[in-house]
């Protein structure tokens, strides 16, 4: 938009108080967002793109998920979310309510609330999934206790285990509490929703 145009615009909203006000935007680059590395069995990284403590848009949280091969996205679900999640790189299988669905790049999963769900990356090579949480989930503050921070470009650590500290147990017990992250045994059996296979 050049400047003429956005006088006009600021000009017609002093004429017009009542026209809504505009939404917040972002753009985000490729390695853009706190990043870090994650425990087994998923091992491999994700970078927070959008977070409510970041970001104006506090109703979502959108990341970046990088899963090595032959790694393992636990089983869980959400109370409170529904999850979008797209695959853009390498090919695997999603389990939802423990169905096996096969996916590739290119591959939308949609996840409702009490879904239980988990991602297995079969390879070759590192399975890439942008995902999103509406409204946000928390899933950030679990990534920031459990993982440790990554930068741009460095080689990934040796394999490790989440921490074994009892604080961060107490933490993330809240965390799922609070954020309605469902335990596997909360989910029902066989699930109440809706199953669509493209």
């Amino acid at each position: 938009m050049t400047m003429d145009k956005m006088r006009a615009v600021a000009d017609m909203r002093a004429q017009h108080p009542a026209l809504p006000e505009p939404g917040p935007y972002g753009v985000w680059g490729p390695e853009d967002g706190e990043s870090y590395w994650l425990p087994q069995p998923s091992g491999g990284h994700m970078t927070l793109k959008m977070t409510p403590d970041a970001f104006p848009a506090s109703r979502y949280m959108a990341a970046i998920q990088v899963i090595e091969e032959g790694g393992v996205l636990r089983d869980h679900g959400h109370r409170k979310q529904d999850e979008f999640l797209f695959v853009f790189e390498g090919r695997g299988t999603v389990y939802i309510d423990g169905v096996a669905h096969g996916v590739e790049p290119g591959s939308l999963v949609f996840v409702g609330r009490y879904r239980n769900h988990g991602f297995v990356n079969d390879g070759p090579g590192p399975m890439k999934i942008f995902f999103m949480t509406v409204p946000a989930a928390g899933v950030e503050d679990v990534v920031r206790l459990i993982g440790r921070p990554r930068a741009p470009d460095e080689p990934a650590p040796e394999p490790f285990e989440r921490p074994d500290d009892p604080d961060i147990g107490r933490q993330l017990d809240l965390l799922a509490d609070v954020c309605g992250i469902a335990h596997p045994d909360e989910m029902p059996p066989g699930g109440t929703g809706h199953h669509h296979r493209v």
